[in-house]
């Protein structure tokens, strides 16, 4: 599981790189410096991608109730 400290030190690379949570979520650093939180899911058999916002406008703690709000609804 992250933790808020390590998201605030998140640096960009070279290529875009995730850093996972747990339950499919996972923050996306990107080269320019953004940071941006994403779920994985399946529907209908294929794999999709949710875009949960943007940290710091949406803290770690939102971003797992946003992403619990999701799977309730994908159940």
């Amino acid at each position: 599981m992250l933790s808020d400290i390590q998201v605030r030190k998140a640096k960009p690379q070279e290529k875009p790189c995730n850093l996972t949570d747990e339950r499919a979520l996972y923050l996306l650093v990107k080269p320019n410096g953004a940071k941006l939180w994403r779920m994985n899911y399946r529907f209908s058999g294929k794999q999709k991608t949710l875009a949960l916002g943007v940290y710091p406008d949406v803290s770690l703690s939102d971003a797992r109730i946003k992403r619990d709000e999701a799977r309730q609804l994908l159940a």
